[in-house]
């Protein structure tokens, strides 16, 4: 056997070795009280959720659950939270120098299928794209009709001119990962996030979907490549995840990035990520960072929270100022009754809870 192959299975064997012996640890838990919430307030939470079409409610105080309703282990699909998980990857690889937020698309040579990029929406950045203002309005996979309402025209606005929640950049961040690391997405939050984090649920497997099949089925996996070929080249790539598993990431951004001491993603990175560049409700203070939504602070509230929602049914939410992570998940893979709307009363119904 060569020395080469000699080295690989021994570097296998020792990355397996290392894997196996990062424990899966579930999170801890308080009760009601020592974080703060009246236990009969909550009952009432709970019993709204039943009704409601939720399929799970998981509520973290400084790191400690105190709230556990329904199907917390059961992985579900979290659509467009996918964003604020590929947020950590891109603050992982910008410190370690493996991406340059300044590259252009036409230095990392970046083009898309007829009809192709133009030179003005070449010069967008990865910031910009970070930043959902690209400037780039080339269709995308799993575009929503809600998103295609407020789609503007191609070349309406140059780079970092206008912000627009756009998929094509969501899904091309994913492949400029994928190009400079030479890893899958899937197999990055594996091996960066959810080992180090003794994630319970998330294994990183995943499979492809032709999304442009009526027929074609979701796959039982981690993690999902949605391709729309007829759109664009870029897949979009969805997560299956358990509401614990989604609550330990919240918690490790509650921490700024640290998990047991040790810093995961870059204090610098979470700070920068969850800052506003893009004020998209100006009724409510929310704004847009880097793939996550931000609670700009207020007269009503003193300190800054950061969200992300999927599908007007999931969310996972930071709000630090309460030391408080929540996660709700609904069975969006299934027929659910769940209507946005219930989402805002839960909201409404766990703060409300606060002592």
């Amino acid at each position: 056997m060569k020395f080469s192959s000699v080295f690989l299975v021994v570097l296998f064997v020792l990355n397996s070795v290392a894997f196996a012996q990062v424990p899966k640890t579930r999170l801890s838990e308080m009760s009601a009280e020592q974080a703060g919430f009246n236990a009969d307030s909550l009952k009432k939470l709970e019993h709204y959720l039943e009704s409601s079409g939720s399929s799970a409610l998981l509520l973290v105080y400084d790191g400690q659950v105190f709230f556990d309703w329904g199907k917390t282990d059961r992985k579900h699909v979290i659509h467009s939270i996918r964003k604020a998980l590929l947020s950590s990857l891109y603050g992982i690889f910008v410190e370690k120098g493996v991406i340059d937020t300044s590259a252009t698309l036409a230095d990392l040579g970046i083009d898309d299928i007829e009809p192709s990029l133009t030179p003005m929406e070449k010069q967008a950045t990865v910031a910009d794209l970070l930043k959902s203002r690209s400037g780039v309005y080339h269709n995308a996979a799993a575009v929503s009709r809600g998103m295609l309402a407020g789609k503007p025209e191609r070349g309406s606005f140059k780079p970092n001119e206008h912000f627009y929640y756009n998929n094509w950049d969501f899904n091309t961040l994913g492949y400029i990962l994928e190009m400079k690391t030479g890893e899958s997405i899937f197999d990055l939050f594996y091996e960066e996030i959810a080992l180090p984090l003794g994630m319970l649920h998330y294994q990183g497997k995943f499979a492809e979907l032709d999304g442009e099949d009526e027929k074609a089925k979701l796959p039982d996996t981690d993690g999902v490549y949605q391709y729309e070929k007829s759109k664009s080249k870029y897949p979009a790539y969805h997560f299956r995840m358990s509401a614990h598993d989604l609550a330990k990431y919240g918690v490790l951004y509650m921490n700024e990035g640290r998990w047991n001491g040790k810093q995961i993603v870059p204090e610098s990175w979470v700070e920068a990520s969850t800052t506003s560049y893009s004020l998209t409700n100006r009724y409510v203070n929310i704004g847009y960072g880097m793939l996550w939504s931000v609670l700009i602070p207020n007269e009503q509230r003193k300190t800054k929270s950061f969200y992300h929602t999927g599908a007007g049914a999931h969310m996972l939410g930071v709000y630090p100022g309460s030391k408080l992570v929540m996660v709700h998940r609904v069975d969006t893979e299934g027929e659910n009754e769940f209507k946005q709307e219930r989402l805002y009363e839960i909201i409404s119904l766990i703060f409300a809870s606060q002592n």
